[in-house]
Parts: structure tokens; sequence; C-alpha cells
């Protein structure tokens, strides 16, 4: 990659270098791993002071997109996926509006018996079998692992093509809109679901609870999520 600034041009060389900077740091050999040339290198090879070059290095680390390490190097940081509490859709609607190319990792439909906690929620007779879906998603590796239980009234068969938005399915071709979402979240460990996702039993978690109801209230979905916690973030923005 061609690394230069245009001294004549009226952009301060601060910006220039940092136009450079988040070029470079979307380059495969720094997106896996690779250290970025040191602030005394990239002076020289620009012809700019290294307080320039410091204050582009200082923006991009405030914005978490570079970590560096005293005597160890400058690297790109880990990007990390997040979602917003303002807004919610279904997971494959969140990440294309994101642009992030999400697929399944692995699909399985089956009619099981569920728990008192969700049949009560379903509003279904205990012993009673719903159809669970189970979603394993990711890009080159698996990032969250989903488990959804449908109320029987909306009629889904276990035929129908969950490669698609699951929201869209419901209200194209089942008339059921997904309005309302009750959400729980929190901390845990990976325990069980540890294989699935490639970490550790005891690699921390965020765990989602989703309760969803159409506009009248009618429960509609008892969906949870098990997201890796190294990939993954939870933004909640509040205004007064």
């Amino acid at each position: 990659m061609d690394l230069k600034v245009d001294h004549s041009s009226p952009v301060p060389l601060h910006l220039q270098v940092e136009k450079l900077l988040r070029d470079l740091i979307d380059h495969p050999n720094y997106t896996n791993g690779a250290f970025l040339p040191k602030e005394v290198e990239l002076s020289k090879l620009l012809g700019v002071s290294r307080n320039t070059v410091r204050q582009a290095t200082n923006k991009l680390e405030y914005e978490g997109l570079i970590f560096r390490k005293k005597g160890v190097g400058t690297k790109v940081a880990k990007r990390e996926i997040s979602t917003n509490l303002g807004e919610w859709h279904s997971f494959t609607q969140e990440m294309s509006s994101k642009g992030i190319p999400f697929r399944n990792l692995e699909l399985q439909v089956e009619w099981v018996v569920v728990s008192e906690r969700i049949s009560n929620f379903l509003n279904v007779d205990p012993g009673f079998k719903v159809l669970k879906l189970s979603r394993l998603k990711g890009t080159e590796e698996p990032l969250v692992y989903f488990e959804s239980y449908f109320q029987p009234r909306i009629g889904l068969t276990g035929n129908e093509d969950f490669s698609k938005p699951l929201y869209d399915i419901l209200e194209r071709d089942y008339h059921s809109i997904p309005a309302i979402s009750k959400e729980n979240i929190k901390a845990g460990l990976a325990g069980s679901k540890a294989k699935k996702l490639k970490i550790g039993e005891n690699d921390h978690i965020l765990i989602r609870e989703r309760y969803v109801s159409d506009p009248g209230n009618r429960p509609l979905e008892y969906n949870i999520g098990y997201y890796r916690s190294d990939m993954f973030t939870y933004t909640i923005e509040i205004r007064r």
C-alpha cells in the first residue's frame, strides 16, 4: 500500500495521516494480526512530525480501532459487533442493516415439550409440544446460538425456509406481526453452549431472552440467545 501525504493540500496533515491509517487497518495483513508501522517509521516515511502521527493514532485508539502496548507495538483491535436497545429486529435484519454478512452455520427444527416458564408465556398446556428452532449464526466462526419456541396459534409447520429472516416469515406468510419485545439481558458462563460457540465452558457470554408478542400482546415467540462476549457488544442509548 502506497503511503504518502500531500504537503501542498489545505487538508491538515494529521487528518491526512488519520485517513491513511483508517485505510491501512482494513488491510488483511493488519486485520489478521500484523503490527502497524511504528510512529517513528511513519513520520519518516510521510515526512511529518511524530506529534502529527500521534495525533492521528490517538484518535483511532480512542475510537477503539487500534490498541497499543508499550514496548510491543500497535495492532488493529478485534472488531466487535454491537446492537442497540432502541430498536429490535430479527438478528438477520439487525446484521444486514449494518452490512455484516452473517449466515446460519447450523439450523435445526424439532417439536419439543418446553419448561413450565416457557409454556406459561406461550400459554400452552404443560406437556404440549411446540416448534423449536435452533440456529448457530456467524461468519467464519460462530457468534451467537439462538433457540426459539413458537406459539402453535401461528401455524408454523417446521417446513419453512428458516434461512430467511424469521420475522419476515411470521409477518408475510402467517400474518403474525412481532410488535412487542420484552427482554432480559445478563452475563453468564458458556457451559453447555461452549462447544457450539467454540469457546471454553468457563468463558463469559451474554445471554439475551426475548418475549415477543403481537400488537394485541398475545405471545408469539420465546427466544434465548447466547452471544460470545469477545465479539459482541450491547449498546444502550439514553436520552433525557
